[in-house]
């Protein structure tokens, strides 16, 4: 089978690649993330991903396009119903791309997080597939959530604090202060 998998960082994608490749899964990388905010954040996320695939030799598609504007513009005033619509425009720019590569389907590095709404990313991602035509791939990989942390200490990759995007980094530091 060869799949290609949405990376969003690092720290999701550590356990997944791992998962995949040991199991004799032919996995591509795919980073494609418009939601990070600031840019600062986007870059240092980026640079932990080349820094992993550096370590591990690892087949990655970058679509390096810091696309902030139309992130916001399918985000915006959605209040809770924002997480649907950024895991959409993700899982979607991988299933086109997975299936412009031939590929036997897609997934997304999101599943082994155990701060992402799991049942909404396998729904989208199903739905997605469905309507264009190419199967999505879904394991739960947030058990070894941990094992994830030690492997990005134990390699020296950046370590995010927030999801990702604008409403993710300003509920993180509004509890903070609460």
């Amino acid at each position: 089978m060869k799949l290609l998998m949405h990376i969003c960082c690092s720290n999701c994608s550590i356990l997944p690649l791992q998962h995949y490749l040991r199991a004799g899964i032919d996995i591509r990388g795919f980073w494609f993330n418009p939601n990070i905010h600031p840019y600062t954040e986007y870059s240092a996320r980026l640079s932990a991903v080349e820094k992993l695939q550096a370590i591990w030799q690892l087949d990655i598609e970058y679509l390096d396009a810091y696309d902030l504007d139309d992130f916001l513009k399918a985000v915006v005033g959605k209040g809770q119903e924002r997480c649907a619509a950024c895991y959409s425009v993700r899982l979607k720019k991988t299933a086109e791309t997975a299936r412009l590569m031939g590929l036997d389907g897609f997934t997304t590095s999101l599943l082994a997080s155990p701060y992402q709404k799991f049942d909404m990313i396998n729904e989208i991602g199903r739905e997605t597939g469905q309507r264009l035509g190419i199967t999505y791939y879904a394991e739960d990989l947030r058990k070894g959530w941990g094992l994830s942390r030690q492997l990005v200490a134990e390699f020296g990759l950046y370590r995010q604090k927030y999801c990702g995007c604008i409403y993710s980094e300003m509920e993180r530091y509004r509890k903070r202060r609460s």
